[in-house]
């Protein structure tokens, strides 16, 4: 497979053979991989949670990798290469530490009570059957329709850093994705995931070097450009919440309830510790994970300030992503670094993708067999396996058919962030529920269902028809859900519920 060198959009970007050899072998790397460490696999259990083997260590870069999209890893630079950029975007990874602190204290001991295969199997513990049903099905459907537009997002960047065909892109992306998630499971997600941060932080690293080098002063230069320039700023304690950036208050308190939500309570998150060897493993990957994010962050912000000084000295080529600030990096990985180095850096840009991808597919393969399917509970192990693995094909087939169809559909960025912010307005109501769960033990199944509607609802409006920043937003429905249950179960009686809260 070799990138033609095409002209799209006035984007002229030639991908030689020695780049896509990289490319490709990569791909391969990342199939032999899954081939290998799916061996032996005879149980659900080994399938969806490798065997609850797996070291700290690795979990710790998986959910790393996870929540390192294609879009993050191209367009953060963006953010402190724009004409006032700076990086006050780091002040959200503060609350990512301390919403990974309150996670473990709170949560995490849940997931270690029995040997669950999900995280809402504790809700039907603490509430009854309904609530899991309700939390693994609203995590489905958001799921698969955020990363269904998130492949299609990373397509597009694709498409315009290497000129190649658009469903050529969401098909080479998709089928070694399923391919490897098939045969490995959450292990081979896990250890791709490994291979893929090294592979992406290394591209990162890499490039960053190269733009230094090729400035006349090197780092001093860069520096005092970044610092004269305002790009070096990282705190803002405006206690607005409307400033329409990120402020140290929406990032420790807003990011802390948000990383809470996606890291405590949401499948993709709690497989991975679920896969552990151990309560204590789990807790020390979960933790060290939020300080590992803040130093990738941190990179990234410094590549967009380099990335500002590089062009401020060699201005030329900059107009073609004048207008699009998320455009500069991957401009600058196929138009200034060398041969070899440029193949790395993009297959970078494909390990972001698939590890974001791969979690999304097994995760959900979780989810429906364990918590929708109860059947399967009572099937042998081939049964059991047999259906994780069809599972797999069957949400990858969706999340690819939806990234085509949006494409086919010309359905434009504003619409997909849209769709992606609404998607995530159950995280806070879904953190809200299990508070309820933990924190207030009187509290039974319905009016905690109660609260998480009115949670939702009431966090949409303000969502909508508010300008409050949206590291804001999973705070506001976590509150909203946990107060609105404690008032239904302090007004409603509920006769027929039977659930009690001992198992809590």
């Amino acid at each position: 497979m070799t990138f033609a060198a095409t002209n799209l959009a006035g984007w002229n970007m030639p991908i030689g053979p020695l780049d896509s050899a990289v490319i490709c072998a990569y791909l391969a790397a990342v199939l032999g991989l899954g081939l290998w460490v799916g061996r032996g696999q005879k149980t659900a259990s080994d399938f969806f949670l490798g065997g609850r083997t797996l070291p700290g260590w690795a979990i710790l870069l998986s959910i790393v990798a996870t929540e390192t999209s294609t879009v993050t890893f191209l367009s953060i630079p963006g953010l402190a290469f724009a004409a006032h950029g700076n990086m006050t975007f780091l002040q959200i990874t503060f609350g990512y530490i301390v919403g990974r602190i309150g996670a473990a204290i709170l949560l995490l001991p849940l997931y270690f009570r029995g040997e669950p295969f999900t995280a809402y199997e504790v809700l039907q513990q603490r509430f009854g059957r309904t609530s899991r049903q309700v939390a693994s099905a609203l995590f489905l459907a958001t799921r698969n329709v955020s990363d269904a537009l998130r492949l299609y997002l990373t397509a597009i960047a694709l498409r315009e850093a290497i000129q190649l065909n658009f469903a050529a892109c969401v098909l080479i992306i998709g089928v070694v994705t399923i391919a490897y998630t098939y045969f490995g499971g959450v292990k081979s997600v896990i250890w791709n995931d490994c291979l893929q941060f090294v592979v992406y932080v290394t591209g990162g690293v890499a490039a960053l070097l190269v733009i230094v080098h090729r400035l006349p002063g090197g780092w001093s230069q860069m520096w005092s450009f970044a610092d004269s320039t305002g790009r070096l700023q990282v705190l803002d304690f405006n206690p607005s919440l409307t400033t329409g950036g990120m402020t140290f208050w929406g990032g420790l308190i807003g990011g802390g309830f948000l990383t809470a939500a996606t890291h405590g309570v949401d499948q993709l998150t709690v497989q991975r510790l679920l896969s552990a060897r151990s309560k204590s493993s789990a807790r020390t990957a979960l933790i060290a994970s939020g300080l590992v994010v803040c130093a990738q962050f941190a990179l990234f912000l410094i590549i967009g300030a380099a990335l500002a000084c590089f062009y401020a000295e060699f201005p030329a080529g900059s107009a073609a992503f004048a207008d699009h600030n998320d455009r500069v990096f991957s401009h600058f990985i196929v138009h200034q670094l060398p041969v070899g180095l440029m193949g790395l850096t993009l297959a970078a840009v494909f390990a972001a993708a698939m590890s974001t991808l791969s979690s999304s597919l097994n995760s959900s393969a979780t989810a429906l067999a364990n918590d929708l399917l109860p059947q399967l509970a009572t099937a042998d192990a081939h049964s059991q396996l047999r259906a994780g693995r069809l599972l797999t094909i069957m949400f990858g087939i969706l999340q690819v058919a939806g990234a085509l169809v949006a494409d086919a559909a010309g359905i434009t960025d504003s619409v997909v962030g849209s769709v992606l912010s609404i998607a995530s307005f159950a995280w806070g109501p879904l953190l809200g529920l299990y508070l309820l769960g933990v924190l207030a033990k009187t509290v039974r199944e319905k009016s905690a269902l109660l609260g998480f509607a009115v949670g939702v609802a009431l966090l949409t409006i303000v969502a909508r028809m508010t300008k409050v920043d949206w590291p804001w937003y999973a705070a506001i429905g976590a509150v909203i859900t946990f107060v609105a249950g404690l008032c239904f179960q302090r007004f409603l009686s509920d006769p027929n519920d039977e659930t009690v809260a001992e198992n809590s």
